[in-house]
């Protein structure tokens, strides 16, 4: 009868710590999908601005085609990944980064090459749009790193014991972060 009673208070103040680190797992979780869905926000706000860039330059120079393309379809394949904030893993993450990352080599090239056309950059549109994006790329930036500082506070929450336990049972799983691109931590060669 002795062992019965211990084992049910055992059991109870098991479930009693778990069910609180149950709640803030699940918060957590909540944020961190909150986070995602805002990151995937300034993405869309960038992708909504291309359009309006490739026009602007169609418009205003008789511009490279290939270049263009390039980021049409830059843009394209970035938009086609989608990622369930319910399936973030790093490998996902990592997707869909890459594709990202693809757009902003395009749109880098794109703003590279436009230097060779005086007129398109006194263009007062083409001078908002570019303005636009720089404000959308710190955006991106800032968002990302608030995605990565909620999902460091989840990933420690569910691996820390005893949450590690609550966290095995019901599931909850690390999550993935934005990494620095490949050869990011390379200086670019800038020669005269």
């Amino acid at each position: 009868m002795r062992k019965l009673v211990y084992t049910i208070a055992a059991l109870f103040a098991v479930l009693s710590f778990s069910s609180c680190g149950y709640n803030s797992m699940v918060q957590l979780d909540e944020q961190v999908q909150s986070q995602w869905a805002q990151v995937q926000n300034v993405y869309q706000r960038r992708a909504d601005l291309i359009p309006n860039l490739v026009n602007t330059v169609k418009g205003a120079a008789n511009f490279e085609k290939e270049t263009l393309t390039q980021v049409i379809e830059a843009r394209a394949k970035a938009t086609s990944v989608n990622v369930d904030p319910d399936k973030l893993t790093p490998e996902n993450i990592e997707k869909f980064q890459s594709a990202q990352g693809q757009l902003s080599s395009a749109i880098g090239r794109l703003l590279m090459v436009t230097e060779n056309y005086p007129q398109l950059k006194a263009n007062a549109n083409f001078q908002e749009l570019q303005a636009q994006l720089e404000g959308t790329e710190n955006r991106i930036t800032v968002e990302r790193q608030k995605f990565n500082e909620v999902t460091q506070q989840y990933n420690s929450k569910i691996r820390t014991f005893p949450n590690n336990l609550t966290s095995g049972m019901f599931g909850f799983e690390k999550k993935g972060y934005f990494q620095a691109e490949a050869g990011s931590d390379k200086a670019p060669k800038v020669e005269f």
